[in-house]
């Protein structure tokens, strides 16, 4: 347990990625490098993939070049976690879908892990997680592998059986709030969440996941609480600064939610939570054409999978047509 897992949670529970293309299926072949494009030596880095719009998780360690694979991937997009033991970690929103593979349907991507030693407690276990039970960490481990095969009835049986045994196990509770909040039950997430943060009250994972849920809820003050104190805890985690943002945002404190999802970009440009889009809300609230333009082109240059495109195109291309009037009009005078 030389690394941190974090079930990331998916901000907007009416944002779906990309267009249901069947049962077409992709290949994810991935390099993990230092940043100086050199291989690891002596460690395996570990590689999560999970989902952002439905309950799905898998995982894989690289081999001694770095590389891993996974295979048969719905599109969609996923969050990529690479954990490279005594090192450092990598966080990456991941899109999957025609316009990232070839014509095989393969994506190839290149990972640099930075080296972190800074971060406390990357290489830690909690005195919780060690007194889980053998029986409740082998129910956990069938519960994730149930989610590969998308069994969720399954995989929640499982979950569910783990904190029976171990009722501490912050990990099971978390992951049962990220089903509840990605099979739309929001409420019932946040008590998943709530009892993880019951049992292990410094866990990061169930308070930027709360955090989430919340917003979800319209619990705005609430919310921005728990995305504040989660933006303290992990300065470097995307979905918080996200979260923060769209927490400032429905509080009206526009200039406090532009910072943050900002940030989030600059962490994550391609993030799940689509950052870009609570930007070109501010920026037209503010009448900055320019600047909700230039969002807007962004997200589809990110996206250009998302069913949201034609409703986007025709926002950026009305203001375009707006903005472009207002020039002519000035010129005139």
């Amino acid at each position: 347990m030389g690394f941190r897992t974090v079930f990331i949670l998916s901000l907007c529970l009416s944002l779906s990625a990309v267009h249901a293309l069947g049962e077409q299926q992709y290949e994810l072949r991935g390099k993990v490098v230092q940043t100086n494009g050199k291989r690891f030596k002596e460690v395996l880095p570990v590689v999560f993939l999970q989902g952002t719009s439905e309950p799905y998780t898998t995982q894989t360690r690289a081999d001694s070049g770095g590389k891993f694979k996974f295979k048969e991937l719905l599109p969609g997009l996923y969050t990529l976690i690479i954990a490279v033991p005594m090192w450092g970690d990598l966080q990456r929103t991941i899109e999957i879908g025609p316009s990232e593979s070839d014509s095989a349907g393969r994506i190839k991507r290149t990972f640099r892990v930075d080296r972190k030693y800074s971060r406390p407690n990357v290489n830690t276990v909690s005195i919780q997680q060690l007194s889980v039970s053998r029986k409740a960490q082998r129910e956990y481990t069938t519960a994730r592998k149930r989610l590969e095969k998308r069994d969720v009835p399954g995989a929640i049986e499982h979950l569910k059986r783990a904190v029976e045994l171990s009722p501490q196990f912050t990990a099971a509770w978390n992951q049962l709030g990220t089903i509840a909040y990605l099979s739309k039950e929001p409420k019932k997430a946040e008590e998943y969440f709530r009892e993880a943060l019951r049992q292990e009250a410094d866990s990061y994972p169930p308070l930027v996941n709360l955090g989430g849920a919340l917003l979800a809820q319209d619990k705005v003050e609430e919310s921005h609480s728990m995305n504040l104190r989660a933006v303290e805890m992990r300065p470097d985690d995307a979905l918080a600064h996200s979260q923060l943002g769209r927490s400032y945002f429905a509080l009206s404190e526009l200039d406090h939610a532009q910072r943050h999802l900002k940030q989030a970009k600059a962490l994550d440009p391609k993030h799940f939570s689509f950052p870009q889009l609570v930007l070109a809300q501010i920026y037209e609230l503010k009448s900055d054409s320019v600047s909700l333009m230039r969002e807007l082109e962004e997200f589809l240059k990110f996206h250009p999978d998302s069913k949201r495109v034609p409703e986007l195109t025709e926002w950026l291309e009305r203001t375009r047509s707006s903005t472009e009037g207002a020039l002519l009009e000035a010129a005139r005078r």
